[in-house]
């Protein structure tokens, strides 16, 4: 079911290249809306406009905005005010590859792989990741803790491309952390894959964002991981979590380095999600059918015990297990202010959760720091 409601714009918030943060009101009522700058014209107070009600009726996260559709009626349009750049340009509008397929907003875009790429030579004759370190994440917000943390050990000039996949939100702009993360130079670029769009390179798949951000990006890492908005149904598979097995057998496929980021917590007290969350279980315990690098933060006491336990259990052994004590990932979020959280918490909330994705970033820039010198030796 979609629920589609009328609003007039009382204010544009903010406006970034990507969307318009906004206030409209609804039967007397203000809200917050997005519009998204590709999907839909630049609206201006007094326009009345379509909004996706959907998910705030449904009171799910989607940080309860509304989405604007299409605007109806614009004869209140201010034509003179001046607004940034828009994003009609690039990935979007000049390429074949729609996006969004067979709905009412597809739009097309120019994937890198496409003919009228300026890269489609370079990617029809590459099939090697040349061992890049890929991480893979199953949340969005495991990117931040991994991207500083690589950053701050990589201790050299060193590139790290982030793929976000399908998996959840498909509007890049829609995230704030990568926006941040860019800002800060801890994100190269960025590629979205799938039906998921907005990045500075778009691809038809995650195997050929892959090889975009090794041969296009020339990244000396990359992190994979779905945008805000993980489905989880509270059954085995039933989350799109397990994405991360597909994508560490395809890093391996292309002669990568596989190392899968594990989602650990003792503040969610759901006991499939208490330890090692059970998306990381069944990923690497059953669906990966290949050997991954699996890092973990070193713990002490009970909950060492039971990670100890959780990874006998699953049989996670069959992967190469590190214990990272060094990862000072915590530190390292204040040093390069980016604020995160993640189900709510921030890092002194849950510090064992972002730590495992600190653990995965040092790993991968001690990967990289290894090739630079035997490349330099």
């Amino acid at each position: 079911m979609l629920n589609r409601r009328r609003g007039k714009v009382q204010a544009v918030q903010r406006t970034t290249l990507h969307t318009q943060d906004l206030v409209v009101e609804i039967d007397g009522e203000m809200a917050p809306a997005i519009n998204y700058r590709f999907l839909c014209e630049d609206v201006f107070p007094g326009d009345v406009v379509e909004v996706n009600t959907t998910a705030v009726d449904l009171s799910l996260g989607t940080g309860g905005s509304h989405f604007v559709i299409g605007w109806i009626d614009d004869v209140h349009r201010q034509r003179d005010l001046v607004v940034p750049e828009t994003p009609r340009r690039g990935s979007f509008g000049e390429g074949h590859i729609m996006k969004l397929r067979y709905t009412p907003l597809q739009l097309a875009t120019l994937c890198v792989e496409e003919e009228k790429s300026p890269y489609h030579a370079i990617l029809a004759n590459v099939d090697s990741l040349e061992a890049m370190p890929v991480m893979v994440a199953s949340l969005h917000s495991l990117i931040a803790p991994a991207a500083v943390t690589f950053h701050a050990h990589a201790r050299r000039p060193a590139r790290l491309a982030y793929i976000m996949t399908d998996g959840a939100a498909l509007p890049l702009g829609f995230s704030r952390l990568v926006a941040t993360l860019k800002d800060q130079g801890l994100i190269a670029k960025t590629i979205t894959v799938g039906h998921a769009f907005g990045g500075d390179l778009e691809a038809v798949n995650v195997y050929s964002g892959l090889l975009a951000a090794r041969h296009v990006v020339e990244a000396d890492a990359c992190i994979v991981a779905m945008g805000p908005g993980v489905v989880g149904t509270a059954t085995p598979f039933g989350t799109t979590a397990l994405e991360t097995a597909a994508i560490l057998d395809g890093v391996n496929a292309l002669k990568g380095r596989a190392v899968a980021v594990p989602r650990i917590s003792f503040a969610d007290k759901r006991s499939r999600h208490y330890g090692l969350s059970h998306h990381t279980l069944t990923a690497l315990g059953l669906l990966c059918q290949t050997s991954c690098y699996l890092p973990l933060p070193s713990l002490s006491g009970d909950e060492d015990v039971l990670i100890k336990g959780q990874v006998e259990t699953a049989n996670l052994n069959r992967h190469t297990v590190s214990w990272i004590d060094t990862d000072q990932t915590l530190e390292l979020l204040g040093e390069y202010k980016v604020q995160i959280t993640s189900m709510g918490r921030k890092p002194q909330d849950d510090p064992v959760f972002f730590r495992a994705g600190g653990a995965a970033g040092l790993l991968a820039a001690k990967m990289v720091q290894i090739d630079k010198r035997e490349n330099d030796s």
